[in-house]
């Protein structure tokens, strides 16, 4: 099989692991001059860029893509908390941990198994191709819709909607994609003030919880609350469509893995937690320098960009014993897919929790899982690796 031209492009090869393991072992940390940035691979250099003090998750002279200026998706993304730095950073991520952290784990499994179960009764007696990629995306919307408080009636409107407004944050959004997911922010943005005036501070709803945890913070603005919640979603509808994918097909290609989870389906959040650092969906995120200094060894200059290849640092020896191997009982495991310092992403186990009820359901409906690796492509992609399936 080719390798892929570089990291970029492994994110959508059929298999970019022996790639990754190439770049671990022998450029944990270079510069590509092709790509025109600084590319880390090996956990240690991971580690070293995301805790830099100098790095930056985005531009400091583009705080907000500079194609989405003037527009309501502009206004969200200018208020989430993953997208700033500095004292704003601080304040809306206090927020957001907050709401995160006291969600009843009961309430997120039985959330996302009663629509893990509607949505496989609604696709009617075969889910597959179209369909089942249908069923990735709608889960994850459809579960944190729900936790946020959107109204039953809207959401399959907001699934659409997420859709769109993902598709206009890609880095290579086509005009048409950036009109039509400035477009869906607006009406997203006004689903959420929505919730949030007919809710109230009673209301049982994230959207509600995370608008107190905001005050405590000290953050009052209700635009900032919503764009954070609509985070939540924009977040979920990617990478929990990824990982329900890539888990199906860590079972298409393991026979006897099938058998050991149709024998005991408990064992099935071990293997989802393997498929987050065996095959994650999110493969790399990036770091900007504010000033120049030394990163993990390496003199870079303010401006520089940098690629940190999470995927590769999953698979790290010196992270993870034998890391080629797919164990999902793996013991100490060490996982780069959700980030590291203070920018690493609290949705591990709502992303866990949605995944496994999604495959549970999908296998008790009668999924033939076995042909799925033979009919799978990925979506076009600079970081995150969701499979097609036709």
């Amino acid at each position: 099989m080719t390798p892929p031209p570089d990291p970029i492009g492994a994110v959508t090869h059929p298999d970019p692991y022996p790639y990754y393991a190439e770049l671990v072992a022998h450029r944990p940390l270079y510069r590509d001059d092709a790509l025109g940035l600084w590319v880390a691979s090996s956990a240690a250099a991971v580690t070293a860029v995301l805790v830099s003090e100098l790095g930056r998750v985005r531009p400091p002279s583009e705080p907000v893509p500079a194609a989405l200026l003037g527009s309501p998706a502009a206004e969200i993304f200018r208020h989430l908390a993953r997208m700033t730095d500095g004292a704003g950073h601080a304040a809306r991520k206090q927020a957001v941990a907050a709401t995160l952290q006291p969600l009843d784990a009961a309430r997120i499994a039985a959330e996302s198994e009663r629509w893990a179960r509607r949505l496989v009764e609604s696709a009617g007696p075969r889910i597959e191709g179209a369909h089942l990629t249908a069923f990735t995306f709608d889960l994850p919307v459809h579960v944190v819709g729900s936790l946020l408080g959107i109204p039953t009636t809207r959401l399959r409107e907001t699934t659409q909607r997420m859709s769109d407004f993902v598709g206009c944050l890609a880095l290579a959004s086509t005009p048409s994609q950036i009109e039509r997911g400035k477009d869906a922010a607006g009406h997203l943005l006004e689903l959420g003030r929505a919730v949030l005036r007919d809710g109230g501070d009673s209301a049982e709803g994230l959207l509600a919880t995370l608008a107190r945890g905001a005050r405590l913070a000290g953050l009052d603005e209700a635009d900032a609350i919503i764009a954070n919640g609509i985070g939540f979603m924009s977040q979920a509808y990617e990478a929990t469509a990824g990982l329900i994918g890539n888990t199906l097909l860590a079972l298409a290609a393991r026979p006897a893995l099938r058998e050991s989870m149709a024998g005991d389906p408990r064992r099935l959040p071990h293997l989802v937690r393997e498929v987050l650092r065996f095959d994650p969906p999110i493969q790399n995120t990036r770091r900007f320098l504010a000033a120049g200094g030394r990163v993990a060894g390496h003199e870079m200059a303010a401006g520089d960009a940098v690629l940190v290849v999470l995927a590769a640092a999953n698979r790290d020896p010196l992270a993870n014993f034998h890391p080629e191997v797919f164990d999902p009982l793996r013991e100490d495991r060490q996982l780069f897919t959700f980030g590291v310092g203070s920018h690493a992403c609290p949705g591990e186990q709502l992303a866990v929790t949605i995944a496994t009820a999604g495959v549970a359901a999908l296998l008790a409906a009668g999924l033939d899982v076995a042909p799925l690796a033979g009919r799978v492509s990925y979506r076009s992609s600079a970081n995150a690796r969701i499979p097609l399936f036709g």
